[in-house]
């Protein structure tokens, strides 16, 4: 069964549609790549997914045992949350605030969550830095601890990678394969399609036309050959 099921979608704000007829699926372990043009509801589908936005019309479905408070997001950064004077450890423990509620602390298992994910990205000696005095590779880092605090089950990456340089790049995109490999489910959005196709299982193409297949069938689809369903 699919952790996440989307029909028929159309999205959009104050009932303008961005994007319509928007239907595909992910399974847990998928890598999802979402790629098209800018402006074309990239962000807006993962807002939606984050149950921050509504869609105009369609359903997505949550299956698999799948819970809302399972869903982990990296956001792009502004230039002011870059800036955020606060220490990695803080701001990896917020990953844990909708575990928290109402308490006025974190426990003993958030705190522990918090130190595994910075020891599985390799940040943990970063604990006591600020967070505005590292790296954009070392921040990326961070706030990906922070999204696995949040998530149990899937990651949603918007641009992960963006405003790195190429060294921190490849870097960002090992460790989310090794991730995804480590049981992880991954939708992220890319505008570095050969990236996409080397990592990724399954790509969604939102445009004209919108487009959802294995990588295999979008490459081929890309090659002028058949593949990919077009919904």
């Amino acid at each position: 069964m699919p952790q996440l099921t989307c029909q028929d979608l159309t999205l959009g704000y104050e009932g303008k549609p961005v994007v319509s007829g928007l239907s595909f699926t992910v399974s847990a372990g998928d890598y999802l790549c979402i790629v098209g043009e800018n402006g074309s509801g990239k962000t807006t589908l993962m807002k939606t997914l984050l149950r921050l936005k509504t869609p105009i019309s369609g359903k997505i479905v949550m299956g698999d045992g799948l819970k809302p408070n399972d869903i982990g997001y990296l956001p792009q950064q502004t230039a002011a949350q870059k800036d955020f004077p606060a220490s990695v450890r803080e701001v990896v423990l917020s990953g844990c605030l909708n575990r928290r509620g109402w308490r006025p602390y974190y426990n003993r298992a958030e705190k522990r969550r918090a130190e595994m994910q910075m020891e599985r990205l390799g940040i943990l000696g970063l604990s006591r830095r600020c967070y505005r005095e590292l790296s954009g590779g070392q921040q990326q880092r961070v706030l990906l601890a922070r999204a696995l605090c949040a998530a149990g089950k899937i990651l949603l990456l918007d641009e992960p990678a963006a405003g790195l340089d190429p060294a921190s790049t490849a870097d960002m995109y090992k460790i989310i394969q090794a991730l995804n490999a480590g049981g992880v489910t991954v939708m992220m959005i890319s505008h570095d399609i050969p990236s996409a196709l080397a990592y990724a299982s399954h790509i969604l193409h939102i445009g004209s036309p919108l487009v959802f297949g294995t990588v295999s069938e979008y490459a081929a689809r890309l090659s002028g050959g058949e593949g990919g369903t077009a919904e």
